[in-house]
């Protein structure tokens, strides 16, 4: 998450022609870490560690399930520095990421739908009463068994407990509009899906009047044809 937070971070920060990178230096990590990281320092971007699955997951600003590509894109991890130009409008950066991957590693892709295992989002008995949108746009803060948030649309609710039980979840509650969301639950140690008293399914029945069912969904997928292992030298 702090990966896409920090690509969201950087296109706001920087203001460039074109869809590439001014320059962008890639070079293997053979630290043998699992973890990765990122930051960036005016308008270079600093990737350290990141796997080639990582690397197009935050391009293409999509979710884990929503990839089809060869396994072996975990076992493959780079340090990327890249230099954005001078003047980049905030949309261009994902664009200069889909130019780096396709250049330097042959990638092709195709998007499809794909009928998965998922949850659906469904209006419970008595589901919340949605108003216009108000000013100040939409915000969201989730932590340790609480999520807070103002002007909150179906579709971004649904998106926001995708990432909370690590499945995917689609919006089909009919429901337009947006909701203030103070909804509270008891962290599961183990399975997070697992439902029963004061876990996240019955809290949301119970405090929003909306329910999870598992069910099979139709998502758009990104499915990689080509890609090499290895960049083309720097």
């Amino acid at each position: 998450m702090f990966r896409r937070c920090l690509l969201a971070v950087i296109c706001f920060a920087v203001a460039a022609f074109g869809q590439s990178f001014e320059a962008a230096a890639i070079k293997p990590n053979t630290s043998g870490s699992s973890s990765s990281h990122g930051h960036s320092d005016n308008l270079l971007i600093n990737l350290e560690n990141y796997s080639l699955k990582e690397l197009i997951l935050d391009a293409y600003s999509i979710k884990d399930y929503a990839l089809t590509a060869p396994s072996w894109l975990d076992d493959v991890r780079f340090d990327v520095a890249a230099k954005v130009p001078a003047k980049a409008a905030s949309e261009q950066i994902p664009l200069m990421m889909h130019s780096m991957l396709a250049e330097r590693f042959g990638l092709k892709v195709h998007r499809e739908p794909k009928m998965i295992s998922g949850y659906a989002l469904v209006a419970g008995k008595k589901p919340p009463v949605l108003h216009e949108s108000q000013r100040g746009g939409s915000n969201t803060s989730s932590n340790n068994g609480k999520l807070t948030g103002t002007n909150v649309s179906m579709e971004w609710l649904a998106d926001i407990l995708s990432r909370l039980i690590r499945q995917p979840v689609q919006n089909q509650t009919g429901l337009t509009g947006v909701l203030d969301v103070n909804l509270t639950w008891t962290p599961d140690q183990a399975d997070p899906t697992m439902d029963g008293p004061g876990s996240i399914f019955t809290a949301l029945q119970e405090q929003l009047g909306l329910k999870l069912e598992a069910k099979k969904i139709t998502i758009d997928t990104l499915v990689v044809d080509h890609v090499e292992r290895a960049p083309t030298e720097n």
